[in-house]
């Protein structure tokens, strides 16, 4: 019978970076995960600047051994319509590789690894929880993304009506790919679809191209993608054919999730608690800080677990993250008719201000939040 004073279950982002905390205070920290790191990961792979503040990473350290793209602007656009580049002419963000990235996270955590072991099952006894029936843990926390099986155990539903469902591919392009694709590794590219429902990407990171499209309205997303792919090779973006698998995930956006994040004993992070940002879809942050901010509570808890000491958390992400509503874009997206928001949509993207002040600076890089601290 193995034992540890929080179990983390899920190894991601969220879930190192909560381990990592918890551990400086010098708190018993196991992570479970049903994958062996370093493990594939379907993600866009960008991150702003302050997260590696917030986890006090020196970002040539991290540049030695893993892939990290220097971004310093990027093109917008409307699908089809006329770019706008936005170039700050210094690193605003970098591009990285998920399987890198949470790799190097999960080892600095230096939390007890528990890999290639999935979640079967989680029994109540008396203060303690009994995991895999053989795992003994005061508190478990969630950190399994949208599918999460704690989440599921909470009583929510893997559903996507609610979510962002995405689908992308990523790989290493040879000489030849390389010469064909036209993507300046330095300025990726973003492509809202004509309802402003979801958009498209391309990150070139190095020798890596990550390209993917992803929708708040799940229905067609696969002809979505298809025409996404077909505008790359019309617009000669890319002129090679995808031979490499396309994979999907979704996740819900801060404001739209009724997901029960905490109970006695057990709590909710990152995807798992639904807390991606609402205009971009960006989950890499909010999700790290979710997981400082669930360690800061757990920390003053000081090893009662209940609901009550528990609810420190819930109000530590309204103060971070807002009221649990949608952003004002969305508000009114929600609002106006389809052809009045594609043509407004159109016109706005072509300006170079709100693309630069309104999608990057704000939807975007989140450039007026500081660093947590």
């Amino acid at each position: 019978m193995d034992a540890c004073s929080i179990l983390i279950v899920g190894g991601g982002p969220a879930g190192s970076s909560c381990a990592w905390q918890l551990r400086r205070a010098g708190i018993d920290v196991a992570i479970l995960d049903k994958s062996t790191f370093p493990r594939n990961k379907v993600c866009g792979g960008w991150i702003t600047l302050p997260v590696f503040d917030e986890l006090e990473i020196e970002a040539a350290d991290y540049a030695r051994t893993n892939v990290l793209q220097p971004i310093t602007g990027f093109r917008t656009s409307m699908m089809g319509d006329r770019e706008t580049e936005t170039d700050y002419r210094k690193p605003i963000s970098y591009g990285i590789r998920r399987s890198e990235f949470d790799d190097y996270l999960l080892k600095r955590s230096s939390a007890r690894l528990i890999e290639g072991t999935a979640l079967s099952s989680i029994e109540r006894s008396g203060y303690e929880w009994l995991v895999n029936g053989q795992i003994k843990t005061q508190l478990i926390v969630g950190a399994g993304g949208h599918f999460c099986p704690v989440a599921r155990f909470m009583g929510s539903k893997s559903t996507t009506e609610n979510a962002v469902a995405a689908q992308e591919t990523e790989f290493e392009m040879n000489l030849e790919q390389q010469d064909k694709c036209s993507i300046r590794p330095e300025i990726p590219e973003l492509y809202f679809c004509a309802d402003m429902r979801g958009y498209g990407w391309c990150f070139r990171k190095g020798n890596f191209i990550n390209i993917g499209l992803g929708r708040l309205d799940k229905h067609s997303l696969g002809a979505h993608i298809t025409a996404f792919i077909e505008f790359l090779r019309r617009t000669r973006k890319i002129t090679f054919d995808l031979h490499s698998k396309i994979f999907g995930h979704a996740y819900l956006l801060y404001g739209r999730s009724n997901r029960k994040i905490l109970d006695d004993g057990i709590l909710l992070i990152g995807d798992a608690a639904g807390i991606a940002y609402s205009q971009s879809g960006e989950g890499i942050r909010p999700a790290i800080e979710s997981g400082l901010l669930a360690a800061k509570a757990i920390t003053e808890a000081n090893g009662a677990y209940h609901r009550e000491n528990l609810d420190r958390y819930r109000g530590l992400l309204t103060n971070r993250f807002g009221p649990l509503q949608d952003d004002w874009s969305v508000q009114i997206g929600r609002r106006l008719p389809p052809r009045l928001m594609s043509s407004l949509g159109r016109a706005l993207l072509a300006t170079k201000w709100f693309s630069r002040h309104i999608v990057l600076e704000n939807w975007f890089l989140r450039s007026t939040e500081p660093a947590f601290q």
